[in-house]
């Protein structure tokens, strides 16, 4: 059987062949027999998920390219990992709750519509091109949604919490669009953003 592609109108990007991988805080080293990911806020039933939950949960399997807000892209990247709607479907989320906000380990943040987490693409990635995530990759666990700009493709999630109304998030904060969407080139509030150091950590081969 094929593996499903994911077509994404991608204006304004260029496709590069080895990852750029940026550190705006640090590259945390998370343990997996002990890391685990919330489900938490606007929730019934707040959930937890070890890596082993997660991985013995049912699999979506696709590729789609991956963009990046500054304008380079990986061709047909194979993503792998539980439904991301799942996930958040089995905490029941409140009526109020409209956004989610991604955390992760090293303190990064990012606010995600909460329409997006629950399309039926939406994955918490696990693996990336047939292999468990690297560190710098974002291991153990990663959300990615086809539609959205990379930086909402939040590395070494810990929580997903559902929240009411929009937040920034780390990126936000210097001006990056509160959405995201690849195909609007909604890249910055107002065509603008506030220079912030961002540290290249490494090129991986895609």
């Amino acid at each position: 059987m094929d593996t499903p592609k994911i077509q994404v109108q991608n204006p304004g990007q260029r496709y590069i062949r080895n990852w750029i991988i940026y550190s705006a805080v640090d590259e945390p080293e998370v343990d997996r027999s002990t890391w685990k990911l919330n489900i938490s806020g606007l929730v019934t039933e707040p959930r937890s998920f070890s890596y082993e939950e997660l991985k013995n949960m049912d699999q979506l399997k696709y590729q789609c390219d991956f963009n990046c807000v500054t304008a380079w892209s990986i061709k047909d990247v194979l993503w792998e990992g539980p439904s991301l709607r799942d996930v958040i479907l089995s905490a029941k989320p409140k009526d109020e709750a409209d956004w989610v906000m991604f955390r992760c380990a090293e303190g990064y943040s990012t606010p995600v519509p909460l329409e997006y987490a629950m399309t039926e693409n939406a994955v918490i990635a696990l693996r990336i091109n047939g292999n468990e995530l690297s560190r710098s990759q974002g291991f153990p666990a990663r959300p990615f949604m086809p539609e959205l700009y990379g930086w909402k493709s939040a590395k070494w999630l810990t929580e997903i919490e559902l929240i009411s109304g929009y937040k920034e998030g780390y990126w936000e904060k210097y001006g990056y669009h509160e959405r995201g969407l690849v195909e609007n080139s909604e890249r910055y509030t107002g065509n603008a953003w506030k220079r912030v150091k961002k540290t290249v950590t490494a090129m991986l081969k895609a």
